[in-house]
């Protein structure tokens, strides 16, 4: 689902607004800071409105152009010589400007100075105009490094979300395969024997096929149909097990809304068949019990070992496909959230899973 921008985003993310916003802001502040130091209004706003197009430019020159293109590619001396004289060049413009609106709106205030006076008085220029014009040309730089930061950080955080969820994707998609893989084996071991049992095993294979397929395209999907999903693979090996399983699925939900993100479970499941059921010659035992309450899932699972065979399956247990897979999802949608562990003994094996659902 695509989250809405919020309007803090939108204007961040919208240079021609973020600008407005920032210099209206500039501009209406200088009338309130008049009131506040008992200055004229007038002169304030008369002074803003002549210092604003050399802080336009000079703000836009410096942000866009000296410190990406000179400073920035290490152009030092060209950096320095274009401030400087940038410098100098704005800062007489502001003086005229303010000499001249001056003498049109307030006269009272008005001192002519000549243009020679003006440029050849660099000094005066830079105590009095230069905090004027470029307090708040470094402020907009500022400004501007910590949207550029914002933005940079956003831009990571939007390319690792991808990241994450092309690799679910893909692990979803590792996940269908070696579903179809082995459940494929046990529908040719029971048209060998010409069972009865191949046609419910179809349905089956079905019902788990359109699930994979159709319904797990969501980030989560309802408990429920995970528990319909587990149990209907469960349902496909007892038909080929038979006598030869006891098995035991218990499931109790706080809540028929409880979320989870898909095919997450279903591999220890198929793990617990493929190093106990079908390695074991006598009877085997699994067992699989899932409760959630309001702050947490728990998922147990349990199967016996076959005794000729418990080096290699704790080995194997750990590193097969469906193990690495399931652990690796839930890393990515539950990180920091949940709680894998085994607990192996020389008869049995078991996982227990513990998910935040907070």
């Amino acid at each position: 689902m695509v989250k809405k921008k919020n309007l803090i985003d939108w204007i961040i993310q919208n240079r021609v607004v973020s600008h407005l916003i920032f210099w209206v802001l500039l501009f209406i502040s200088l009338p309130i800071l008049a009131a506040l130091n008992d200055g004229s209004v007038k002169k304030t706003v008369i002074s803003g409105l002549s210092f604003l197009p050399a802080q336009l430019l000079a703000s836009y020159f410096l942000v866009y152009y000296q410190v990406p293109k000179l400073l920035f590619k290490k152009k030092y001396l060209k950096f320095g010589v274009s401030f400087l004289i940038s410098v100098y060049v704005l800062l007489v413009l502001s003086k005229l400007l303010n000499m001249y609106l001056t003498e049109i709106f307030a006269p009272k205030y008005f001192e002519y100075k000549s243009l020679f006076e003006i440029i050849t008085a660099p000094f005066h220029l830079a105590v009095v105009y230069f905090p004027s014009v470029y307090v708040f040309v470094f402020l907009m730089f500022t400004t501007k490094a910590f949207k550029d930061r914002f933005e940079e950080r956003h831009q990571l955080e939007v390319l690792q979300k991808e990241k994450a969820n092309t690799e679910l994707k893909f692990l979803k998609a590792q996940t269908n395969p070696h579903f179809l893989f082995n459940t494929l084996n046990n529908l040719y071991s029971l048209t060998l024997e010409r069972s009865e049992k191949a046609p419910e095993v179809v349905l089956k294979l079905s019902d788990m096929l359109d699930y994979m397929l159709y319904q797990c395209k969501d980030a989560e999907v309802p408990l429920k149909k995970e528990i319909d999903f587990i149990q209907d693979y469960i349902d496909l090996e007892s038909l080929r097990y038979g006598n030869k399983l006891t098995l035991d699925f218990t499931h109790h939900l706080h809540s028929p809304n409880v979320m989870i993100a898909p095919l997450i479970l279903i591999s220890f499941v198929e793990n617990a068949f493929k190093h106990g059921a079908s390695n074991n010659l006598n009877n085997s035992v699994i067992k699989i019990e899932l409760t959630t309450n309001q702050d947490q899932l728990c998922f147990k699972v349990f199967n016996t070992l076959p005794l000729n065979k418990q080096n290699d399956i704790e080995n194997d247990s750990h590193s097969g496909i469906g193990f690495s897979n399931s652990q690796r999802q839930l890393e990515l949608n539950y990180k920091n959230n949940y709680n894998l562990k085994s607990i192996k003994t020389d008869i049995d094996f078991q996982i227990i899973l513990n998910i935040n659902l907070k």
